[in-house]
């Protein structure tokens, strides 16, 4: 309490502190006082009533303590009464046993006297409810059989009840009543049948369906009754229960699966197709029953059945049992395919579970998968197994075909646009597409998965179509009459690789969702450009060898004196060009160009080689003008064989030199060799040192000078795209004899 005062004086000094900050407060004390003995006169009047409440209730609590007392010693008083009476009584019920046994016997004669009528008639109802079964009176049928039923069970009841031990007299009632249960086991037994059949009879008699599920409701509640009345006195009646209920869903999801089940192709050995048909049949009778579930036979089962989910779930346990079946036999790589196709799409599809007419009443998100993820995977790899397997036979066999074909004694077809090909390409991106088609058809991932197997396996095929080419182009060197059409097959497969680069990009764009090149992209692309440069080297190399005997020629003394080699070598090319016209781009454009350069480097080499050194002035005046003439007859054909072509860095290096040979005053020929080396800076000492000797009047002091000062120049390589004379040699003395005495056997 002191704590407490202490606590309100603090408190009040703090607020009287607060409302007293300044002098003109002063004034309003008096005002303060009377609003805060308002405030205490009101707490005083709220604490005084809760403490009267509280009386008032202590007093009520009280005074009914005191009351339950008084009833309390009542109810024991009560009670010692209810025992001094118990106690007395016992004798009377002992006495009153043998009442009970008569009231017992009593009630069994009642009840006897009661079926009395009913025990008689046994033989002609049973006769009657076989003839009503017969018949399809099933609800008749199972009235007088509930009637004959009840007449036993009531019999037997009362014999329990008298003596549980008399097993005679029950005997003798079972005995009496055998024929009733076989009745029920054949009334069952069409109840079953019509079950099994229930498809079919919603759709022409559904009132038989109706009155089947009435029966079984009607049973469902006897058994019910009959278990109730055994935990109360132990007795329960043969047969029961029945569990007809539960047989009824048994007997429907066997005939869902025998349903599902038989339709197994019958022709499976003999149709390839055997799989595609089988499901399409599933999904057909699975729809069309689930659409008569929904419409016709929820009517005929009670709303508590839920009967459209039941069956919802029937058939698709059903078809899960079967797809597993199906997984379990040696499938082809087609069957996986069509499988899991249907398994992982038209299942779920608007076709089939997800159709419009089924998906008001259930999500089919919500089915769990008919394969799991491990049996799907286990069946891919099976697929990309026999895939890979399958794909390299037939690439192989493509290769060997188009083999075949490179030995004909025909031009390869064309295409719209005139170049040649072959069927390779088309063949083997057939394949592909049909592959990826059937991929596409199962998800993303396995679509990409397929195409990268697909690119492995082509770059593996072109590295084998690349060893194939080179094996005949050997072959054909061994006699260049054979094949007869050699070079428009080598133009066909140049062609081709082009093709095959189209078709890829073409796959990728349509199947893949990822525009980064892979390691595969880059080795094929790879692959690729080597097969066509070395086609085109080869095509190059049988020009060449038609033109080697005229290339001999240059620079000698026979084409000084009026060898028509170079217009051999022209007409040659330009023949061999009106077939290489058949090559696509961009082949074509560099092997035009290469082409180009290798005419002019084989010139350069017969200058090179020093076949001929001019005696005097008038040769090297003759020479000069002779190799001007041929560098503008070069220029003038690949300007007409690739009008786009830039000639004139190349055969002006055929007009260069020859301006080294036209010089007339020696004294400028270091001026005229140096423009020379500033044009074609990879020129080196012994190229320009052959120059010399070819002009055949340079001193070898003038020589020496020559190279010395254009070694201590630093030559400059602007406007110079690609070297001209890197590679070629200039032979050494002793080669340069056997050459020109070679050449000079050559032309005798």
């Amino acid at each position: 309490m002191e704590d407490t005062n202490r606590e309100a004086v603090a408190t009040a000094v703090q607020r009287v502190a607060g409302m007293l900050q300044r002098s003109d407060q002063l004034d309003k004390v008096e005002q303060y006082r009377r609003r805060e003995a308002r405030k205490k006169a009101s707490v005083e009047a709220r604490l005084k009533a809760a403490i009267q409440s509280q009386l008032d209730g202590v007093r009520t609590g009280l005074a009914q303590l005191h009351n339950a007392l008084l009833d309390v010693k009542d109810i024991q008083s009560s009670l010692a009464d209810v025992s001094k009476d118990w106690r007395q009584s016992i004798n009377t019920i002992e006495n009153l046993k043998d009442v009970k046994d008569a009231v017992v016997q009593h009630s069994q004669l009642a009840s006897a006297v009661e079926n009395l009528k009913n025990i008689f008639s046994v033989p002609e109802i049973v006769k009657e409810t076989q003839e009503l079964i017969e018949q399809a009176e099933l609800l008749q049928a199972h009235r007088k059989l509930m009637d004959l039923e009840c007449s036993r069970d009531d019999l037997m009841y009362e014999q329990y009840r008298m003596d549980s031990k008399n097993t005679s007299d029950m005997n003798l009632i079972h005995t009496y009543f055998e024929d009733v249960q076989a009745l029920s086991d054949e009334l069952a037994k069409q109840l079953w049948m019509v079950l099994q059949r229930s498809m079919v009879t919603v759709r022409s008699d559904p009132t038989m369906l109706v009155s089947v599920v009435r029966i079984i409701e009607r049973e469902e509640k006897i058994d019910q009754r009959m278990l109730d009345r055994k935990k109360q006195t132990g007795f329960i009646p043969p047969g029961r229960p029945k569990l007809w209920k539960d047989r009824m869903f048994k007997v429907l999801e066997d005939t869902v699966s025998t349903r599902i089940e038989g339709t197994q192709s019958d022709t499976r050995k003999s149709d390839k197709m055997w799989l595609v048909r089988l499901l399409e049949i599933t999904r057909k009778y699975v729809l069309d029953d689930l659409i008569v579930v929904k419409i016709l036979m929820v009517q005929c089962f009670p709303p508590h059945y839920n009967t459209f989910h039941r069956f919802f779930c029937l058939y698709h346990h059903a078809v899960s049992a079967r797809i597993k079946d199906l997984t379990d036999e040696d499938l082809k790589a087609n069957e996986i395919v069509s499988l899991l196709t249907w398994v992982l799409n038209t299942y779920k599809s608007v076709e089939m579970m997800g159709h419009p007419e089924l998906c008001s009443e259930c999500d089919v998100n919500q089915l769990e998968p008919l394969l799991s993820q491990d049996v799907v995977d286990e069946l891919l790899n099976k697929y990309v197994h026999t895939f890979t397997s399958n794909i390299t036979s037939w690439l192989r066999k493509a290769l060997e075909t188009d083999k075949k074909d490179w030995l004909k004694d025909t031009e390869p077809e064309a295409d719209q646009d005139g170049y040649y090909q072959t069927t390779l390409p088309a063949i083997v991106f057939q394949m592909f597409e049909q592959n990826l088609q059937v991929a596409a058809q199962i998800d993303e991932h396995f679509k990409e998965q397929v195409l990268k197997l697909c690119l492995k396996q082509m770059n593996i095929f072109l590295i084998r179509y690349r060893e194939e080419v080179i094996a005949y182009k050997e072959e054909h060197l061994k006699d260049r009459q054979l094949p007869q059409c050699y070079v428009q097959y080598m133009i066909a497969i140049i062609n081709n690789c082009q093709t095959f680069k189209e078709s890829i990009n073409s796959l990728k764009r349509k199947y893949s969702q990822f525009a980064e090149p892979t390691e595969s992209d880059a080795a094929i692309e790879k692959t690729l450009n080597e097969v066509a440069k070395e086609g085109c080297q080869f095509l190059l190399d049988e020009v060449f060898l038609d033109l080697e005997h005229h290339l001999n020629e240059l620079l000698t003394r026979k084409w000084l004196t009026g060898s028509h080699a170079v217009d051999t070598i022209c007409v040659t090319v330009e023949d061999y060009f009106n077939d290489f016209n058949k090559i696509k781009k961009p082949f074509n454009q560099k092997m035009t160009s290469e082409a180009h350069r290798r005419v002019v480097v084989e010139y350069l080499k017969a200058v090179m080689q020093k076949r001929i050194t001019f005696k005097n002035a008038e040769e090297r005046r003759e020479g000069a003008e002779r190799m001007i003439k041929e560098a503008e007859q070069f220029k003038f054909l690949f300007r007409k064989l690739a009008a786009e072509e830039d000639t004139e860095l190349l055969c002006g290096a055929i007009a260069a030199i020859a301006e080294v040979f036209k010089l007339t005053d020696p004294t400028l020929l270091y001026l005229e060799v140096s423009t020379l080396v500033s044009k074609y800076p990879d020129i080196r000492e012994e190229h320009v040192l052959a120059l010399l000797a070819i002009r055949g009047d340079a001193s070898r002091d003038m020589r020496q000078m020559i190279i010395e000062t254009l070694s201590q120049t630093t030559p400059s390589y602007t406007g110079v795209t690609q070297p001209i004379f890197k590679d070629i040699a200039v032979p050494t003395i002793s080669m340069t004899s056997m050459t020109s005495m070679a050449t000079a056997k050559l032309l005798k």
